[in-house]
């Protein structure tokens, strides 16, 4: 007998490495909607907050600091998109986030440095406006627990 006429039947570890890690009580579809409904309120408090420190800057500083604010925080609104495609296509065919997302800061970095209209602080920090959302998102889920 050859291991070609040999078939491998599935076990129970590959048939539950094949659900992607989620509860086989709970169906993988309220999974999903849970993660995107938690994509769509992390979108709109990283909206919200660039609105915001936006117009402050705007105010206390100038308009070209507050637009270069806004180039990395709209840097950062992609870089979230990103992420969250490559989050919501992990169980299917792909084993591991890419990486290629990563470049997307090094663009207006690498444009802030040689051109002198562009200011390399305040895109960097525009950019880390979604990691803002995430600590006041992770602030509220322990201190407001839901219901």
């Amino acid at each position: 007998m050859s291991l070609s006429d040999e078939s491998i039947a599935p076990t129970q570890t590959t048939q539950q490495d094949t659900k992607s890690g989620f509860d086989e009580t709970e169906p993988a579809g309220s999974s999903m909607e849970e993660f995107y409904q938690l994509y769509q309120k992390l979108l709109v408090i990283t909206l919200v907050l660039t609105g915001i420190i936006f117009i402050s800057v705007w105010i206390f500083y100038s308009l070209n600091i507050a637009l270069n604010y806004l180039i990395g925080a709209c840097t950062g609104v992609v870089y979230l998109k990103m992420l969250a495609k490559d989050v919501e296509s992990l169980g299917g065919e792909k084993k591991g986030l890419s990486k290629n997302r990563f470049a997307l800061i090094m663009i207006p970095i690498i444009l802030a440095s040689q051109w002198h209209q562009l200011h390399i602080l305040p895109i960097f920090l525009g950019f880390l406006t979604y990691k803002v959302t995430l600590l006041i998102y992770m602030v509220q889920t322990v201190f407001i627990p839901e219901a």
